[in-house]
């Protein structure tokens, strides 16, 4: 990342983020969605791209909901909600999206050579001072940027599920991301209403460093029979005033997601603290991913 020195002067940053005006979200997911909910809102002129029209539909019809639930709240007005829905355009041709776009952000699993590949293609296809940004919560953004011809232009967004709640979003600056795009990303995040904060690309950034092996830790308490997935939510949420007790929240997360960034995390650092409990990896091979499938530590309606 460049020098505090390369900074530009505060006015020319501010006509640079006035650039950033329309946005394409790659992945109709519920991290896509949620961005693309929040960047509307905040009137950017949003491509929501997907390889699925269906779930294009589906992503669509979850933002209308929020929205709505928004103003029966009273938090927005309706005319504000017809806005923001205007303000989105979904897509299965990421090549043209890219091609209209001053930032990219993907927001897809955690896989590398699928973002690998969305990421050749947004640098192949997107203008020469557009952004590419990458959701992930794990992997790493300099080796994203390697695939790339614009590596100083490469950057960590990790947004926090659900995106219209949640306040955090995580920078993560690459080993030649530079400071114009860091200042651009930062005064973006508030502009959407978040709260940036810089982190550097090391695996599992701040957020999932601590939080996965804390998952991973409660797991091997149920796999070596210690207590019930209940006893040791009630323990974390009643002694250490967490909202969610970790194996509810490795539900709501996915078991898949969680075990992706343990492998992340394991294959990052080589160090054995990270290893995946065996608990884990049998349920995910199992198909009990959580929320999403209707069972994983819990039993939910699909």
């Amino acid at each position: 990342m460049a020098s505090i020195s390369g900074r530009l002067p505060l006015s020319q940053l501010n006509q640079s983020i006035m650039n950033i005006k329309t946005i394409t979200v790659v992945g109709g997911g519920t991290m896509g969605n949620g961005i693309a909910h929040v960047a509307a809102m905040s009137g950017l002129q949003v491509n929501l791209v997907d390889i699925s029209a269906a779930q294009l539909e589906k992503a669509y019809a979850t933002i209308e909901k929020n929205l709505g639930r928004m103003v029966s709240k009273e938090k927005i007005t309706a005319a504000q909600q017809r806005e923001a829905l205007a303000r989105i355009l979904t897509s299965t041709d990421l090549r043209k999206a890219a091609s209209e776009s001053d930032l990219i952000i993907e927001a897809i699993n955690e896989n590398f050579e699928l973002k690998r590949k969305i990421f050749e293609t947004a640098d192949a296809s997107a203008p020469a001072h557009a952004i590419l940004a990458s959701n992930t919560s794990s992997i790493s953004i300099t080796k994203l940027a390697a695939v790339t011809n614009r590596p100083d232009r490469v950057i960590g967004m990790h947004f926090f599920n659900p995106v219209p709640v949640m306040k955090l979003v995580e920078i993560v600056c690459g080993y030649e991301t530079s400071q114009e795009v860091y200042e651009q990303i930062k005064l973006l995040s508030e502009v959407m209403g978040k709260t940036p904060v810089e982190v550097q690309d090391f695996p599992g950034f701040v957020s999932n460093r601590v939080l996965m092996p804390m998952i991973n830790e409660a797991i091997f308490c149920v796999y070596e029979g210690v207590a019930t997935p209940e006893a040791v939510d009630s323990v974390m949420k009643l002694g250490m005033a967490h909202p969610m007790g970790p194996l509810r929240l490795a539900d709501f997360i996915g078991l898949d997601v969680c075990l992706a960034i343990m492998n992340v995390l394991y294959e990052g650092f080589k160090d054995p603290k990270y290893r995946p409990c065996p608990l884990l990896v049998k349920m995910v091979d199992a198909g009990k991913l959580g929320d999403k499938t209707g069972q994983g530590f819990y039993t939910y309606e699909k």
